[in-house]
């Protein structure tokens, strides 16, 4: 089989529409014409209308099963768009959904509103262990992320997935801050795999996707709800998605290897108090990122000495760096969690999970190494009380 980024370039660029292309073209249709003999397209169904399907991308879907070791996916309008969808397939009245405390923050407010319709929500975690708890106190879907935001915690999936295979509980995986590169939850278990493609594989902060890996027979179903709620990806998103993807594996080598070194040279400075990397042997689950992950990825967070208004200076004071809330691009991109991405969780709860108001998150990008670093560090002393 070929490797990894070979496939990232080369899979499901087989014949589309009777016509063969070396770059997979933007169908950018609305409709086709409707199958009067009664041909079957693509997953057993004619293709008729985009809303249901687009061989753009069923290219892009192709691609990503098969990094993902998953025999189908499915591409959506955003990662929540794919979040949802789940909901919407596996939960019903008097489900039980198990949930890790630390996903991204709109996660957690998605799956609560599912209560009005009977299910339950249980948030646990972010230790393996206390997940692995409630999964035994008895439940039908358990969400975690692979690489959790912004703490960089990595779950165990090997003792996740045999938990839920034991207690009857379905497994899906965010697996977003890892990518398909460094880690393949339904080798380790999992049963779906979700992606938000905005970040690692499309790479470029260009454009927003989301996708759905799984069983053929989960596909078919979570395709119907794709369908009824209309929440597709965009053929001309699906394009940059897949011109994306085909740089993954460099991008991903480049941006793991600069955040590496920074993540070393914050841990060493007068000015930070701690650094969260999986990478570091400091970090609270790195024997676990060192057995399942083949890298650690580029996002890092780190603790400035002192309080909120120090990391606000600290943002203000970055030129090289932007002030932005998003990751996996080419460009080195700094947020502050308390504020953003879990600024709707409770001061307690934020505290309870290691996101202090000093906090930073930071995406590497592909600049030189020395410039970010030059960047970092001259804020860094700028800002300080």
């Amino acid at each position: 089989m070929p490797k990894d980024s070979t496939r990232a370039i080369h899979e499901g660029e087989e014949e589309v529409l009777g016509v063969s292309s070396f770059i997979t073209p933007i169908y950018q249709t609305a409709v086709f014409p409707y199958p009067l003999n009664g041909e079957r397209g693509f997953r057993g169904r004619p293709l008729k209308y985009s809303r249901e399907d687009n061989p753009t991308n069923i290219v892009l879907e192709r691609r990503l099963a098969s990094l993902e070791c998953g025999e189908d996916a499915l591409v959506f309008s955003s990662g929540m768009a794919a979040i949802s969808t789940c909901f919407f397939n596996f939960l019903s009245r008097g489900s039980k959904l198990v949930l890790s405390r630390e996903v991204y923050g709109s996660t957690i407010p998605l799956a609560k509103s599912f209560e009005k319709f009977g299910v339950k929500v249980e948030l646990r975690g972010p230790d393996t262990e206390d997940i692995v708890e409630a999964v035994k106190s008895g439940c039908n879907v358990v969400f975690v992320e692979s690489m959790s935001n912004p703490i960089l915690r990595v779950v165990d999936l090997d003792l996740l997935a045999s938990t839920c295979r034991d207690c009857r509980a379905l497994l899906i995986v965010d697996n977003t801050f890892a990518t398909p590169l460094n880690l393949k939850p339904l080798t380790r278990g999992a049963d779906v795999v979700v992606h938000s493609l905005t970040k690692y594989i499309a790479g470029h902060n260009d454009v927003i996707g989301g996708a759905v890996v799984s069983t053929g027979k989960v596909i078919e179903d979570l395709w119907s709800w794709r369908t009824r709620l209309g929440c597709i990806l965009d053929p001309h998103a699906a394009f940059l998605v897949l011109r994306g993807l085909k740089t993954l594996s460099a991008r991903l080598k480049v941006s793991q290897e600069n955040a590496k070194a920074i993540a070393e040279f914050l841990e060493e400075h007068s000015k930070v108090s701690k650094v969260y990397y999986p990478g570091l042997p400091s970090h609270p689950t790195h024997s676990v990122a060192k057995r399942l992950l083949r890298g650690y990825g580029s996002v890092l967070s780190f603790e400035l000495k002192g309080d909120g208004e120090v990391a606000r200076r600290f943002l203000g004071e970055l030129k090289v760096v932007k002030a932005s809330p998003s990751l996996g691009g080419t460009e080195t991109l700094a947020s502050h969690p308390a504020s953003s991405s879990h600024k709707d969780l409770p001061k307690e709860e934020r505290e309870r999970l290691g996101i202090s108001d000093s906090l930073i998150r930071l995406s590497v990008g592909l600049e030189d190494v020395n410039d970010i670093v030059e960047d970092i560090d001259r804020a860094l002393r700028a800002c300080s009380p």
